[in-house]
């Protein structure tokens, strides 16, 4: 499945991922491939994805986009609050306070 991570300012992640963990108003919930539709609000906490082929994500030493990546592993970061939309396989995470992506 694809993901784009977008905050007001930027996009700071788009590419493939396995998994994605989020902090859900309600508590932590994870969306796998193939999920069904969702729309979901979000609270402060740990975003954590699992890649799964080509990935971009914004370097905030460099101030830019890194080069297309190609590897599985998982990054991490924390958002104050966002939004999560899932349709035909995409997943649109919508976020504010993105920070410490590694």
């Amino acid at each position: 499945m694809t993901i784009s991570v977008l905050t007001p300012d930027r996009t700071i992640f788009v590419g493939s991922i396995s998994a994605v963990t989020l902090p859900g108003v309600l508590g932590e919930f994870q969306i796998k491939d193939r999920h069904a539709p969702l729309v979901s609000s979000l609270n402060g906490g740990k975003v954590t994805l699992q890649t799964s082929g080509e990935y971009t994500m914004y370097d905030e030493e460099a101030k830019a986009q890194t080069e297309p990546q190609s590897n599985n592993r998982n990054l991490t970061f924390t958002i104050d609050r966002g939004f999560v939309e899932v349709l035909n396989n995409e997943v649109n995470l919508l976020v504010q306070g993105a920070r410490n992506l590694r």
